[in-house]
């Protein structure tokens, strides 16, 4: 089986519309499948041309998904999971998704030379601007795992497609792209009642189930989750925290809009559950 067009075809399927849009990615990355690329299930990377290429997206997609990951200082279990996922629906075997893990781990060290493996990965793949977008995708909707882009995220990625070479404008339709289909597929899943044979939004539940996903949690959450989540991303929005990072003005501007998010979404949820 070739994983090459389940990687690039199936990651943000996955990622954005649950089990059944893994399986349209996965059909749309058989397209690459029926062209001349190959990638069998073993350890090690692929030598040479397209097999290189592939190795090379491989290994630097779950490198800087888990860099990603690391950036707001700690990795939840939504984006462990995400990764998870990921590995999963691409059916890698024992040996592969153990791979998949070690660079995923290697991504979150403190050492970890992003500027060396995007250089790599620009010489490999910088010759093939729908690989390149296939990469922020992926990269993209794992960094929405807890609901949210975190400002430190954005400006990762932000640094990431400049190097790429992938626009600035390009990276902003993607980003609403996501975060579209994120809020979507959260209110499909859990915004949705039975009335005569046909299932209609409620749209009171549709906002609750926005609120779940802003703070990252699930709708069966204990009450302590939603506290301790709340807390959480309050303090990962912080305005002196942020400054101390030196972020732009810009990503200042969307921390405290999404502070005010995170507040509007725990007061829906504290007034629905009455804690």
């Amino acid at each position: 089986m070739n994983w090459w067009g389940k990687l690039v075809g199936g990651g943000l399927g996955f990622m954005m519309g649950g089990p059944l849009g893994a399986m349209l990615g996965i059909a749309v990355g058989h397209n690459f499948d029926n062209g001349s690329f190959h990638w069998p299930n073993q350890a090690g990377p692929a030598l040479g041309g397209k097999g290189q290429t592939q190795a090379v997206f491989f290994n630097t997609t779950f490198r800087v998904m888990g860099h990603l990951a690391k950036r707001d200082g700690r990795v939840s279990e939504h984006e462990i999971a995400a990764a998870q996922a990921v590995m999963t629906h691409l059916q890698l075997n024992a040996a592969r998704k153990q791979e998949a893990i070690k660079l995923f781990e290697e991504g979150k060290q403190a050492n970890f030379n992003l500027d060396a493996v995007l250089t790599l990965f620009l010489h490999n793949c910088g010759n093939q601007p729908p690989l390149i977008r296939r990469f922020v995708e992926i990269q993209l909707s794992t960094a929405y795992a807890d609901g949210i882009l975190h400002p430190v995220k954005r400006e990762r990625l932000l640094y990431i497609c400049n190097r790429l070479g992938f626009s600035r404008l390009s990276f902003d339709k993607l980003d609403a792209f996501v975060r579209r289909r994120y809020q979507a597929n959260a209110g499909r899943h859990d915004g949705r009642q039975h009335t005569g044979g046909v299932h209609r939004p409620r749209p009171t539940a549709d906002l609750l189930a926005q609120a779940y996903v802003t703070l990252g949690l699930k709708r069966d959450a204990t009450v302590e989750e939603v506290k301790r989540a709340y807390r959480r991303l309050l303090s990962q929005y912080h305005p002196d925290k942020l400054a101390a990072k030196d972020l732009s003005p810009e990503l200042m501007s969307k921390a405290t809009e999404k502070t005010r998010e995170i507040k509007t979404a725990y007061e829906r949820i504290k007034e629905r559950r009455g804690f």
